[in-house]
C-alpha cells in the first residue's frame, strides 16, 4: 500500500464508488460526506499540491466538477446549490495531499457553513488592497 489513500483507490487497492472517470481524472464519492451526494474529483497521477497541478490537467479537473454538478443537480438527491472546495495545504484543511476538489450539494437548512472570522465585517483600506495587489503582481512576474 502507497502513502496516499486516493493513490490506493485509483490502483483498486481500496474500494471506492467512481462516478466518473477518463485517463486524466477520476470521479468519486466521498465516504465522509459533508451531505448526500458529496463528490470528489481527483487527477489520476498523484499531484501533491496546486502549486504541481499542471494548469491543463487543472482545467480539465474543474470542467469536470462543472459536469458532476450538473449531473448532481439532475440526479434526484437533495441539491439547491453545489460548493466546490478545494483546499491546499494544511492551514486551508487540507487532510489527504494528493489534490482534490470537492463537489458538494447543498440546500438550505443542511447545517453546512463557512465560518468568518470576526474581522471579516471590517473592510480594509484600499491601500492595504492596492500594496498587498502590487505584492502578488510582482509574484505573478517572478513566476514567469
Amino acid at each position: 500500500m502507497s502513502d496516499c489513500i486516493f493513490c490506493d483507490i485509483l490502483s483498486g487497492e481500496l474500494p471506492s464508488s467512481i462516478v466518473y472517470q477518463d485517463d486524466r481524472c477520476t470521479g468519486l464519492m466521498d465516504i465522509q460526506p459533508v451531505n448526500s451526494g458529496h463528490l470528489l474529483v481527483i487527477p489520476n497521477l498523484h499531484v501533491r499540491s496546486l502549486a504541481d497541478l499542471d494548469d491543463d490537467l487543472g482545467a480539465h479537473v474543474f470542467c469536470v466538477a462543472k459536469h458532476l454538478s450538473t449531473a448532481l443537480r439532475n440526479s434526484g438527491i437533495k441539491c439547491e446549490g453545489v460548493n466546490l472546495l478545494l483546499a491546499d495545504g494544511k492551514a486551508a484543511g487540507q487532510e489527504v495531499f494528493h489534490v482534490h476538489l470537492h463537489v458538494f450539494p447543498r440546500y438550505k437548512g443542511d447545517g453546512f457553513g463557512f465560518k468568518f472570522p470576526l474581522k471579516y465585517s471590517q473592510k480594509p483600506d484600499r491601500a492595504e488592497l492596492d500594496a498587498n495587489a502590487q505584492r502578488i503582481r510582482d509574484a505573478l512576474s517572478e513566476e514567469t
